[in-house]
């Protein structure tokens, strides 16, 4: 019994940890490719304009 309520809880519990670790690393990626294209267009006047 023990070990099905362990199954349920990993088929519970993973694919949110798959999810959350998903938003992080591309959370983390955007960051990091912005900054790398303000460096890389470092006064140009398209880098003045809203998004």
């Amino acid at each position: 019994m023990a070990g099905a309520i362990a199954i349920v809880v990993i088929l519970a519990i993973f694919p949110v940890l798959i999810a959350m670790s998903g938003g992080v690393a591309s959370a983390i990626l955007g960051a990091v490719l912005q900054r790398d294209g303000e460096r890389r267009f470092e006064g140009s006047e398209l880098l003045d304009i809203d998004d």
